[in-house]
């Protein structure tokens, strides 16, 4: 007897067509030009749709060209029957202004595809930063059975004997540049090496940390998101999945049944202890509310900050993506998590069991790489929600707070986690690159670098531009890092100490709007407040007297449609309008003739 699924899959409105055998012809008819057979796609089994991210355009995913005939392979050994199609590119390097604009834009081509095509579940495949929220907020508003597939870091990169890891490497190297250690040559020699093989960055960056933040979510098997990309489990990887979501298909195990707010807290716990990127709160906020969860900026000082650094990984440490999946990768840092009572162990995944089931005997196999919570590599290390009178919300990552910054910052006798700094105000990356080397300004260590216009209105879509270093100038005398605040986003390869996703945006008539070079901004990171040292008369002064600052026109029909719809960095900078719609394809749209 064969078996017969939870409830009836949607494919069979396409391909049975019940009284309109018309309909049902025309649906199948052009299937049948590359080989496919009536007898497939009427036989009651599966359609399986495989979401492919990977490209020539999408380098860091472009590994799921080749891991999508293994995800087939699964798929059919499992008795589904796989149809695999594009997903709009991502490819955060190289996507100018920014690709903080496709993400969203990746969301709704995919939406509309699982929606109005016969697909029963799919396979989500994920790498660089933003396909995986794109993916995920997808899955949510459509609600089948789906599945992330993450293709998985580089290997690790080599530089003269040393380890070089992506983006790390080149904000590290700007530095020694400035500081006249290296030249242009070797400056690009070093990000090259760091890149030496299909995958995404083997740092701790945005990809890793997105991966990451599926797996804890409980949406991939366990295990996936730290195999490095050219390795042989990352195929057998492939092949689990495939197998597993036909499963999931007949079982009708759902986006709404995993992601609730156990899970999102789950993820945040995982992105903190593993010194993951600024950019998860961002996109953990758009995927939560995408689901349906509530989540508050809030959320991150009362379940991410008192946490400690557990993972020895660049940029808050040391090693790269192999040694942290030979060391037992996220299953391992959430195994700690785990038996410090720290993770909600009976949140449900894609494996059927709950996350508790998956992680026994997970334990850690390298602890230079992933330490014992009971004695990690920093105490409260995690992502610190700040607000003042210049934004409603900013965090800060604690955990790549070096020891001189500590020193040098936040070590007053009395005023521990206290400091107060001269700001300087720079509007968007050109005037900045423009200036800092500008004398007048009179930049030193009791400065504080200021960056506005970078918000999703402002850039358009947020930019990755806060990371901002000092003059060189200053880096030749060996100061390295200074504060950084802005309404922008920062890479989450970069080891800079700053106040991120600062909203509202200076665009949106936040504070920054009104900020000038010369105000002193007083940070106090024990009561998470930044305030610009300005009576309140004076702002008003300004607020009614200032221009705004400059903002650029929009240069493509997305960029104005993307300005008008969406939202600000702490509520995850997401298409308002498109947050009502959830578990659409629970109704099959009408025939199209």
């Amino acid at each position: 007897m064969s078996r017969q699924p939870k409830k009836p899959f949607r494919s069979r409105e396409w391909f049975a067509a019940p009284h309109r055998s018309d309909m049902a012809a025309l649906y199948l008819e052009r299937f049948m030009n590359y080989g496919l057979t009536p007898q497939e796609l009427r036989s009651g089994r599966p359609i399986i749709g495989i979401a492919q991210t990977g490209s020539d355009l999408s380098p860091c995913n472009r590994i799921h060209l080749e891991l999508a005939q293994r995800t087939r392979d699964g798929i059919r050994d499992a008795g589904g029957i796989p149809i695999e199609f594009p997903v709009h590119p991502i490819f955060e390097n190289c996507r100018r202004p920014t690709a903080a604009l496709d993400r969203n834009l990746a969301y709704l081509g995919l939406v509309e595809v699982l929606y109005g095509y016969p697909i029963d579940a799919v396979v989500l495949t994920t790498g660089c930063d933003k396909t995986t929220p794109a993916c995920v907020m997808a899955a949510s508003t459509v609600d089948i059975p789906a599945i992330v597939l993450s293709g998985g870091p580089m290997l690790d990169g080599w530089h003269e004997g040393e380890l070089a890891g992506s983006g790390t490497v080149i904000w590290k190297s700007r530095r020694k540049l400035a500081a006249g250690e290296i030249d242009e040559d070797e400056f690009l020699k070093r990000a090259c090496d760091s890149a030496p093989s299909a995958g995404h960055c083997n740092t701790m960056g945005t990809a890793s940390t997105m991966n990451a933040v599926a797996e804890a979510l409980g949406l991939s098997l366990t295990g996936c998101a730290a195999i490095p990309a050219p390795y042989r489990e990352r195929g057998q990887m492939a092949y689990e999945t495939g197998r597993r979501i036909v499963e999931m298909a007949y079982d009708d195990l759902r986006p709404s049944q995993i992601l609730t707010r156990e899970s999102f807290l789950n993820a945040l716990s995982v992105v903190a202890c593993a010194g993951g990127s600024s950019n998860a709160q961002v996109h953990i906020m758009a995927m939560a509310r995408h689901a349906g969860v509530k989540l508050v900026p809030d959320d991150w000082s009362a379940h991410a900050y008192d946490l400690p650094l557990l993972v020895n990984m660049q940029p808050a440490g040391k090693y790269l993506g192999e040694r942290f999946f030979r060391a037992g990768g996220v299953p391992a840092v959430m195994w700690e998590l785990h038996n410090a009572g720290k993770l909600q162990g009976g949140c449900l995944t894609v494996t059927g069991k709950t996350m508790a089931e998956n992680l026994q005997g997970r334990a850690s196999r390298d602890r230079d790489v992933i330490w014992p919570y009971a004695e990690p590599m920093m105490e409260k290390a995690g992502f610190l929600g700040l607000s003042g009178n210049l934004f409603d919300f900013g965090i800060m990552k604690t955990s790549v707070i070096s020891e001189n910054f500590r020193k040098q910052y936040l070590s007053r006798p009395g005023q521990e986690g206290i400091f107060e700094a001269r700001a300087v105000v720079f509007d968007g990356s050109d005037d900045y690159h423009n200036r800092i080397n500008d004398p007048a300004l009179g930049i030193d260590e009791s400065c504080i670098l200021v960056m506005r216009g970078a918000g999703p209105l402002g850039w358009p879509g947020s930019a990755e531009v806060v990371n901002m270093q000092p003059p060189d100038a200053l880096i030749q005398r060996g100061i390295t890092t200074l504060p950084t605040l802005g309404d922008g986003r920062q890479s989450g390869t970069s080891d800079s100490p700053s106040i991120l996703n600062v909203s509202p945006e200076s665009a949106a008539g936040g504070g920054l709007s009104w900020l000038q070079t010369g105000d002193v901004i007083r940070i106090d990171l024990n009561a998470g407040s930044c305030n610009a040292l300005v009576s309140d008369a004076e702002i008003a002064r300004r607020k009614q007297t200032l221009p705004p600052p400059p903002i650029p026109a929009s240069h493509s029909p997305w960029e104005e449609l993307f300005r008008e719809k969406t939202g600000q960095l702490s509520e995850g900078a997401t298409l308002e309008f498109a947050l009502k719609y959830r578990a659409i394809a629970q109704k099959t749209p009408r025939h199209n003739h």
